[in-house]
């Protein structure tokens, strides 16, 4: 079992390291560098899992679209999933050679890659990527690295060397050769030299710091300028590539004579230092080589070798030794340079010494920010530490010219947060409200510890979105509105309005009627409400005269999911019009019998004749009355009092006077325009009643009163033939009926129930007036006989106010027969229903013919 949990555990490791992974390698590639994967897997493979990083290995000049790794199914999602969540790859530093393929999920080339032009001659070369996903936001580091394959052999610089040999140089005489350049690296870089043919020289290698070979040319047996001027030598390169790769150089010899002393340097190894920003022509160290030689055999003259590589193109040397810059140094690119400078004499002897020299750096670089994932929205109500943002923060510089601190603007419920690999989020730290701040400017200010301090600032806009946490709020927290009454159905009353701080749907409110009632009846067949614009319409026409006021309750509610809402009370206050007439109640107009007031002769100037009594069921100044004398017999007689109706003498009745006045009193209210009712008042100037009765009966009530009596006779005839004959007939279908019915029943032997119609009293309804006296007054032509009975029996001829219709008199005759005796005292039975109307002692007793 445990055998079985080992091998499992290793398995895993191949399957997280991509060994197992087919895509990953090409077949010759993939057996080469599976041994040293697997140990590299072995020793970091469980490292790498905690630190959740996903790490890819490929070989270099792979072509396009070649698979480099399934991202999908190493971080547990399937492809669609990667879609939903809108995964994307940030290259940051890198140049894209690789790219992401979203239906797939994978990893694939872009572009080729070539490992020596990316990292040169740094191991191990990988590339960085981060993989980042939104909802929520979430970011994957991802490293892939580029592994050397034998794509370069070993190259010199030059195709030929030559040197200068005197023929009596010692044996051990060393002269320095130059390097070949393979900018592969491990086994497929450069591995051995070889030197054919080997009968004067042999080549000795030393391992030197930078990880390269110093190579030398031993003289191993002298050199015979008699015999042999000129040696011509083939130096050979080789690496240790499958299949491998060499390069070659010609070494031309000419021999010479009696220089015996080579150059020496003074140090082997010189080490210097300069400031990245060092201009051009700067001194950087001075080497120094002598030789003990005399004349020109002890001159030396002094080169940089490995012309090669890209440290001897910024540095030249004097033919005193001094070593200037010669171009432009960045230390964020290469930090140590070391060159080999080489010492030869006129004679062909040379001797080499090796320069260090190491960049200072300066803060010359800002922080460079890089966004990886920003959100453009957030939600008003996002829980804190929401990620909003993620960036990546980088400062080439070294030390604490790159240590870097990030800040963002001040009075934002935003904060910012450092994790690893110089990631920072920027993360909710408060409560949004989209009401209050619809969107912010987020200001990142990154600096880093420079003596100087250089910063980099980079500003985000984010739009805060709305929902909905804000009910509608009404202008007022009530309202009143007026409305003349007699409108027309739909006309517009009042307008309430409502306003949302939410946006959009959330803001759009609508209006609503609640349900309620007015005296039983509900409110909306009063009114109505418009939902878009709030604007109440009159459902009917108003009568201020039924109903004065009312109140309603609208409610504002908005759009959002769920809805809020609020609501306010309306009162309607219906205003009047001057749509009434005034109505006269006293004195009563009849149209049978004439009415006076009796005024004796005696009376003083003042002397209360009557009042006329009138109302006007408007209000306000619509119902404020005023009473004028339109037409009189004698205007010098009689006055009316504008404001209470009074009719009073105003002047001594006197004997010239005629019995029978006639005054006619207009009523008016005072509307815009005034309504009036005039009125017909009978004044009798008399002390007796004789000779009031006398003046009275010369109307022509008697011949009107026939003509009258002649129409209703015949009418009452005529109707009263028709219900006789249609209550024959109907008498004689129930008898016919009943027989029919009676057999029947005989037949059937059940019960008969006769049948008893129905007995109906008329009922009459109550008048205007509440309160109603009745009088009944009988005069003789003997004054002193006279009696008066006060609730007499209803056969007298009676005046009533009419119950159906205000202000309008009925008269109910009775049939009675004038005296038989035209001797007999004469009997004048008079029954009026007076109002309740307040009198005063000195108001005069009207009576009726």
């Amino acid at each position: 079992m445990r055998l079985f949990l080992h091998g499992f555990l290793i398995l895993t490791c191949f399957v997280k390291c991509g060994l197992f992974d087919c895509s990953l390698r090409s077949g010759e590639s993939f057996l080469r560098t599976m041994g040293r994967q697997v140990l590299l897997c072995f020793s970091l493979a469980f490292v790498g899992c905690a630190l959740g990083q996903i790490s890819y290995s490929i070989p270099e000049e792979m072509a396009r679209g070649s698979l480099v790794g399934n991202i999908a199914h190493d971080l547990g999602l399937d492809a669609k999933r990667l879609q939903l969540r809108k995964a994307r790859i940030h290259t940051g530093e890198s140049e894209e050679y690789i790219q992401f393929n979203k239906e797939r999920g994978v990893l694939v080339i872009k572009e080729k890659i070539d490992r020596e032009v990316l990292c040169g001659q740094t191991t191990p070369c990988a590339l960085h990527y981060e993989i980042v996903l939104e909802n929520p936001i979430e970011v994957f580091p991802i490293s892939v690295e580029v592994t050397d394959i034998n794509d370069n052999p070993p190259l010199f610089d030059k195709q030929e060397r030559r040197f200068e040999i005197s023929e009596i140089a010692a044996v051990g005489s060393k002269f320095m050769l130059e390097r070949a350049i393979d900018p592969d690296i491990g086994r497929n870089g450069l591995q051995s030299y070889t030197l054919k043919p080997s009968d004067n020289f042999i080549l000795k290698l030393h391992d030197q710091s930078d990880g390269g070979k110093k190579v030398e040319m031993i003289l191993q047996k002298p050199l015979d300028r008699e015999k042999e001027e000129i040696v011509s030598l083939l130096l050979t390169a080789v690496d240790g590539g499958e299949p491998q790769r060499s390069g070659t150089m010609i070494i031309h010899i000419t021999v010479l004579d009696a220089n015996d002393n080579a150059p020496v340097f003074t140090q082997s190894i010189y080490e210097a230092s300069i400031k990245e920003n060092a201009v051009k022509g700067t001194l950087i160290t001075q080497v120094s080589a002598s030789d003990a030689d005399k004349g020109s055999n002890g001159e030396v003259s002094y080169v940089i070798g490995n012309s090669m590589t890209s440290g001897s193109k910024l540095f030249i040397i004097t033919e005193e030794g001094k070593i200037l810059l010669n171009g432009l140094i960045d230390y964020e690119k290469i930090k140590i340079y070391e060159i080999d400078i080489e010492g030869t004499d006129r004679g062909g002897l040379s001797d080499s010494s090796k320069v260090i020299i190491e960049l200072k750096d300066i803060n010359d670089n800002n922080p460079i920010i890089r966004l990886i994932s920003k959100s453009e929205i957030i939600v008003e109500n996002s829980p804190s530490e929401t990620v909003v943002a993620v960036m990546n923060v980088n400062d080439p510089d070294s030390e604490g010219n790159g240590k870097v601190h990030c800040v963002i603007n001040k009075n934002i419920p935003f904060a910012i947060s450092s994790s690893a690999n110089n990631l920072y989020n920027i993360i909710t730290d408060g409560e949004l409200d989209r009401e209050r701040d619809s969107q912010y400017n987020i200001t990142v200010t990154c600096s880093d510890e420079g003596v100087l301090s250089l910063s980099s600032s980079v500003t985000l806009t984010l739009h805060v979105s709305d929902v909905n946490d804000n009910a509608p709020v009404f202008d007022r927290s009530s309202y009143e509105a007026y409305i003349v009454e007699n409108n027309s159905p739909g006309l517009s009353i009042f307008t309430v309005k409502a306003t949302d701080a939410d946006w959009n749907q959330n803001a759009r409110v609508s209006y609503i009627l609640e349900d309620s009632s007015v005296n039983g009846v509900p409110v909306s067949s009063y009114v109505s409400v418009s939902a878009d614009s709030g604007v109440i319409h009159a459902v009917r026409s108003f009568d201020y005269e039924q109903i004065k006021d009312f109140q309603l309750c609208v409610k504002a509610q908005d759009g959002g999911s769920p809805p809020l809402s609020s609501n306010v009370t309306v009162k309607i206050l219906v205003q009047d019009q001057n749509d009434n007439a005034p109505q006269v109640l006293y004195p009563v107009q009849t149209g049978g019998s004439l009415v006076a007031e009796m005024v004796p002769r005696s009376a003083d100037v003042g002397y209360l004749v009557t009042k006329v009594v009138a109302v006007d069921v408007d209000s306000g100044q619509n119902a404020w009355l005023s009473y004028k004398l339109q037409k009189a017999a004698d205007r010098a007689l009689f006055e009316v009092g504008s404001q209470n109706g009074e009719i009073r003498t105003i002047r001594q009745v006197t004997d010239k006077d005629a019995v029978k006045q006639r005054l006619s009193v207009i009523v008016e209210d005072n509307g815009q325009p005034s309504r009036s009712a005039t009125v017909i008042v009978n004044v009798a100037v008399a002390d007796s009643f004789p000779e009031v009765l006398s003046e009275f009966t010369d109307f022509t009530h008697d011949k009107e009163y026939n003509d009258n009596l002649t129409f209703y006779l015949v009418l009452a005839l005529a109707v009263v033939s028709f219900l006789f004959i249609t209550c024959v007939v109907v008498i004689i279908s129930v008898k016919i009926y009943r027989w029919r019915q009676s057999r029947i029943l005989y037949h059937s032997n059940l019960p008969v129930i006769p049948y008893y119609p129905p007995r109906y009293s008329d009922t009459l309804g109550s008048g205007t007036l509440p309160h109603v006296y009745n009088y009944d007054t009988c005069r003789t032509t003997d004054s002193r006989k006279s009696d008066c009975k006060f609730g007499g029996a209803g056969s007298q001829n009676v005046l009533i106010m009419d119950p159906s219709a205000t202000g309008t008199i009925q008269r109910i005759q009775s049939e009675k027969n004038i005296l038989d005796e035209p001797d007999s005292p004469l009997e004048v039975c008079i029954s009026i229903m007076f109002p309740s109307i307040p009198r005063t002692a000195k108001d005069s007793e009207p009576f009726t013919i």
